[in-house]
């Protein structure tokens, strides 16, 4: 049912990408074979050729991994129209990780005198790729203010080894946003790549494509699969053709596919993507109200609230604010390490995207590896608190956190 890109976002998310199986198994079965046979020696010729569609090896596609990876595509899809008017169409390839689909986007697109424009605020792995795996490649980070456009430009024109154009928005974990729209369209003005990193808000809020961007990534592991049961990673592109070569074959090469239990995992979380995000919003909404009042939080960064700097930009290009947030308490790093401790219904864990509720320390955990003055430049202050709002009954949650910063 790959086909059915006029329908529902929550039909898709149930039945986009299934194709009938064999034994009419009602759900695609977890392939646990490593390679696949062929009838005859003309077959595989063809196979490997391309000129007849068929499974070799797990590393190269496996049937319960394609699905995900269709599934996945139509939803960053859904609605959208190319140059011509038609459903978009669009090339999906499953990872290990997310940092896996990251770093196969950026071989596949740079090579060693070029240069990679972003931002500040990126996830950590995302900062120490781009400053400490790069750069041994001979590939350069350039990071500018994204809310300064005209900066960016100038930047670009300065640099014109800069092929590529990295957005992250909302950014983990202060939720800055930035515009896609005029980003991607300052990007296409001189020829870069854009890519964006939409695994925080998910196609259910936020469809990067539709801002003309060139790829989009995710860490499958958060909202997509949304029970924490499996780590994945997923790259998603406009440019079939190029989609099938090169990103294809950096893929292939690098060797960070997913394996089939774990996509069996993810096309079974995104059934359910567009009904717990609905209560995932609504519950980030009643806690981000709840924190902005509460006399022992200094600031909260959350873009549904009116005050945030960035309110206007999410408003124009999200359906509703990301159900991930962040607050700073008043008192430093010993009362984020204080409040993690008392933490009695939330769950202290680095993750995010799950059912249960999940706050993390950042400055102690996920940007530890982040030079101490890099960190506070881009806002991850000493307490600061991440927080992606679960599903429970909004009530526990606000109760728990009322006892833990008192």
């Amino acid at each position: 049912m790959s086909e059915i890109n006029n329908t529902g976002f929550d039909t898709i998310c149930i039945h986009g990408g299934h194709s009938p199986e064999s034994n009419r198994a009602h759900l695609t079965p977890i392939y646990a074979s490593s390679t696949y046979t062929f009838d005859s020696a003309e077959q595989a010729a063809d196979i490997f050729k391309g000129t007849e569609e068929g499974y070799i090896y797990s590393r190269w596609g496996n049937p319960t991994i394609a699905e995900a990876e269709a599934r996945i595509a139509l939803l960053e899809a859904y609605q959208l129209k190319d140059k011509n008017g038609n459903a978009l169409q669009l090339k999906a390839i499953l990872h290990a990780s997310g940092m896996a689909a990251v770093i196969t986007m950026l071989l596949s697109n740079l090579k060693a005198g070029e240069k990679i424009i972003t931002h500040h605020s990126l996830y950590g792995g995302t900062h120490e790729i781009i400053e400490k795996i790069l750069p041994g490649l001979g590939i350069e980070a350039v990071i500018v203010d994204f809310h300064d456009l005209n900066k960016v430009e100038d930047t670009i024109k300065a640099n014109k080894s800069i092929r590529l154009m990295y957005i992250e928005t909302p950014a983990n974990p202060t939720l800055q946003c930035v515009d896609i729209a005029q980003l991607s369209a300052l990007g296409k003005k001189h020829q870069l790549t854009v890519c964006a990193d939409n695994t925080f808000a998910t196609p259910y809020l936020q469809q990067p494509f539709k801002y003309d961007v060139d790829y989009v990534m995710h860490s499958t592991t958060k909202f997509l699969n949304g029970h924490g049961t499996a780590i994945g990673g997923i790259v998603i592109g406009r440019d079939i053709e190029k989609m099938n070569g090169i990103v294809t074959k950096t893929h292939r090469l690098l060797g960070g596919n997913s394996n089939a239990f774990d996509a069996f995992l993810l096309t079974n979380g995104l059934k359910t993507l567009g009904l717990r995000m609905e209560r995932h919003c609504s519950n980030a909404d009643k806690v981000a109200e709840f924190l902005h009042a509460h006399k022992g939080v200094a600031v909260v960064n959350y873009p549904g609230l009116k005050d945030h700097p960035d309110h206007a930009i999410a408003k124009k290009q999200m359906r509703q604010p990301t159900p991930v947030l962040s607050f700073e308490l008043k008192g430093g790093y010993a009362a984020g390490v204080n409040f993690i401790n008392k933490m009695k219904v939330c769950v202290s864990a680095v993750s995010l995207g799950t059912c249960d509720t999940l706050i993390s320390h950042p400055a102690s955990t996920t940007h530890v590896g982040v030079l101490r003055e890099d960190r506070l430049k881009f806002g991850i202050t000493d307490g600061l608190i991440r927080m992606s709002v679960g599903i429970e009954s909004i009530q526990d949650i606000i109760n728990d956190l009322e006892q833990a910063i008192n």
